[in-house]
């Protein structure tokens, strides 16, 4: 009788013991829970401490491609979503060309390449870049030795290749890939690296112009070159905060990707210009200052450009005379006459 009642007395502790420990573990998952929820709730979102666009302390010089923007050569472009910077500006019979830069990518495939003219090397100067192109007109030709440009020349170099899917004149065709070119630059043994941080300043944080008192509603731009013939409009996708790029009422796309361009900032300079002394090309009146709108997320401010010599770089102010910063994107730099309308809605 007493070993029966040892017994059960011993299989009643162990059930106690086995009963509290089994509480101590569901207590301590609670604590491990609750723990884990802890850090969760305090945990913060990391600050952004550096430029996606391009990195700023990277020493790689840029690369600076001349961009066909003739009408029916306009829908076989590539590769300019990558580019971090486009300048557009005028050029004879009331078209434009744009200067796209590129910094640290490999892009293979961008186009089509047409032929320098003097003012591009301006802008080319002040960013310290490469210059690719694919013929020039001769004034470029003169000036580009004298001005000691380092530069890839599609007439004389090797890396350029032509494609003609839609049918176009021969001097529509001509593609680049930035790997060819960075495998010829080096061959050519041009300086690669730079300390010059580019023209313009970017913000960490969203600019916002709305809350300046001369802002403005910029949800279409149009930018016209000659009239009914060649323009080029923005308009404002609020979801992704970009303007979705058109050229002459037609979405611009990618021909090979069918990405529709985009901007995250859009300056618009106004210039003057007259023609050269041959009476065909432009010279534009770059060099002193003027008036124009920096445009970012659905809204435009008036601004002053100035530029003190060629390889100066061109800074860009507000209206109270502070320098702009932009927001963290690509930016067109959309150069145009004065004698041309812009048009902010």
């Amino acid at each position: 009788m007493k070993k029966k009642i040892i017994f059960f007395l011993l299989v009643a502790c162990l059930l106690f013991v086995n009963g509290c420990g089994s509480k101590k573990e569901d207590n301590s998952i609670n604590n491990d829970t609750n723990e884990n929820e802890q850090v969760t709730e305090n945990e913060q979102v990391p600050e952004k401490t550096k430029i996606d666009i391009i990195d700023m302390d990277s020493s790689s010089r840029p690369y600076a491609v001349v961009v066909n923007n003739f009408p029916s050569a306009v829908k076989v472009q590539t590769g300019l979503q990558d580019a971090y910077l486009i300048y557009e500006m005028p050029v004879e019979g009331g078209m434009s060309r744009s200067l796209a830069f590129y910094k640290d990518k490999q892009t293979n495939k961008i186009g089509t390449v047409r032929s320098a003219r003097h003012n591009f090397l301006d802008y080319v100067l002040e960013n310290d870049a490469i210059f690719v192109h694919f013929g020039w007109s001769h004034y470029a030709q003169d000036q580009l030795p004298k001005l000691g440009i380092d530069n890839v020349n599609g007439l004389y170099d090797s890396p350029f290749w032509r494609e003609n899917p839609e049918n176009l004149a021969t001097e529509h065709t001509a593609y680049t890939s930035l790997e060819k070119v960075i495998s010829f630059v080096n061959r050519k043994g041009y300086r690669t690296t730079t300390d010059n941080k580019g023209v313009l300043s970017y913000s960490l944080e969203e600019v916002d112009l709305s809350t300046k008192d001369d802002a403005v509603v910029a949800n279409n731009i149009v930018i016209l070159y000659s009239a009914n013939y060649y323009s080029v409009s923005f308009a404002y996708d609020d979801t992704k905060k970009v303007y979705k790029r058109y050229v002459n009422g037609v979405p611009h796309t990618d021909y090979f990707t069918g990405e529709h361009y985009t901007a995250k900032n859009i300056i618009v300079t106004k210039i003057d210009y007259t023609k050269t002394d041959d009476n065909y090309y432009l010279d534009l009146h770059n060099v002193g200052t003027g008036e124009g709108y920096y445009i970012t997320d659905g809204y435009a401010v008036p601004i002053t450009w100035e530029k003190s010599s060629r390889s100066a770089k061109t800074i860009y102010k507000y209206k109270d005379g502070t320098e702009i910063n932009v927001n963290d994107g690509n930016t067109y730099i959309m150069i145009q006459s004065i004698n041309q309308k812009t048009t902010i809605e």
